[in-house]
């Protein structure tokens, strides 16, 4: 199995008052304009996704129909939860199995620093390892068996300036 995962993109400030706070954040239009080129990119690179799996806030879902649009995947977007940003890996993992035992290429979009965390933890078994992925940066972790745990191997970690100049 191959795991993506994907920052959303630049977003509006948290001082900026929405009526149900964090989660209604909007990328900006320089967010937009970032991962559209940075999604044009990942195509550019040859990756394919059988599911992208986003946090419900409205930037990470803003984020990943970047993606949807740019790769044309008009079915393959869904919802998590546990991709918020106050998230459960454990029970993310346990619906990623449950849910999605097929799936093969799975994008993750979500937030800091839980992707970090969650990359550390199954890369290493520990979630402390320092990572920094940066709004809209991507990596790659290969799975053999995907397990709450070290279980995963880091392919590779781009930031949004390298998928740009991939694209």
């Amino acid at each position: 199995m191959e795991l993506y995962f994907l920052r959303h993109a630049i977003a509006e400030d948290r001082t900026q008052s929405h009526l149900n706070g964090d989660k209604d954040r909007q990328l900006t239009p320089k967010g937009e304009r970032k991962m559209e080129r940075a999604a044009k990119g990942m195509k550019a690179m040859g990756l394919s996704f059988d599911l992208v799996l986003s946090s419900p806030y409205v930037r990470a879902r803003q984020t990943a129909e970047i993606v949807v649009r740019t790769f044309h995947l008009r079915y393959a977007l869904q919802f998590s939860s546990h991709l918020r940003p106050d998230g459960n890996p454990k029970e993310l993992i346990e619906e990623l199995n449950a849910r999605h035992p097929k799936k093969k290429k799975i994008l993750l979009v979500g937030h800091e620093p839980y992707l970090s965390s969650m990359i550390s933890l199954l890369s290493s078994g520990d979630k402390g390892i320092s990572i920094t992925m940066k709004k809209a940066g991507l990596c790659k972790l290969s799975v053999d068996k995907l397990n709450y745990g070290r279980c995963a191997t880091m392919e590779w970690l781009l930031t949004p300036r390298q998928l740009k100049c991939l694209g």
